[in-house]
């Protein structure tokens, strides 16, 4: 008895072979939020690829949580790669070129994702992990490493720049409406790819 109970409880706990099929089956949406995290290629590549190694090596984590926790190992190491500081926040959209190098080109065309893209560091870390991934303003702060009551006031900056960079782009469309296929595809391609890995595990 006192074997198979010591087996049972063993089960219970994500493999490092259930973590290699996680980042494997879900690779192009790790992928995704490491790039809308760090806006470079190369870095994008290194947190997944450190996320990898951090969710076999770390500590033990429930079967049921692996996939939420391959997600937290991916957002932990691009706060360590890039250090957003709330400090640093300008409040402003970035026009400056993002290393989108051979990153998934068709997503690269979608304005949602520029836009995210286009924010400043605090202000996209703050959008992808409360709004994308939705972490509470407290679980977000201690991520950051800032004070709570910085983390509304980014997301407020955020989801105003998002909302003037896309508005802007569908002007620019000379069929942007809602009745459009293409203007549908790519209004819900990126919550698509963010949230359907979630849905999976707890289907």
């Amino acid at each position: 008895m006192p074997e198979t109970k010591q087996v049972t409880r063993a089960t219970q706990y994500a493999s490092c072979m259930d973590f290699r099929r996680i980042f494997d089956e879900d690779m192009n949406s790790l992928y995704l939020l490491s790039f809308l995290l760090t806006a470079d290629r190369e870095k994008a590549e290194q947190c997944f690829v450190s996320g990898l190694e951090d969710a076999v090596e770390g500590n033990p984590v429930f079967k049921e949580w692996a996939r939420s926790w391959a997600r937290r190992v991916i957002i932990q190491n691009a706060v360590r790669v890039i250090s957003p500081r709330a400090a640093e926040a300008k409040g402003h959209f970035n026009s400056a070129p993002v290393n989108s190098n051979g990153v998934l080109p068709a997503l690269w065309q979608q304005p949602e994702i520029r836009a995210v893209l286009g924010l400043e560091p605090f202000e996209r870390f703050v959008y992808v992990i409360t709004v994308l991934e939705h972490y509470s303003d407290h679980d977000c702060s201690l991520l950051l490493g800032c004070a709570r009551r910085d983390v509304p006031a980014a997301r407020a900056r955020a989801l105003q720049q998002i909302g003037s960079a896309v508005e802007l782009d569908d002007q620019q469309l000379p069929t942007s409406s809602p009745e459009n296929p293409t203007f549908q595809k790519r209004s819900s391609l990126l919550l698509e790819l963010l949230v359907a890995p979630r849905l999976a595990t707890s289907a």
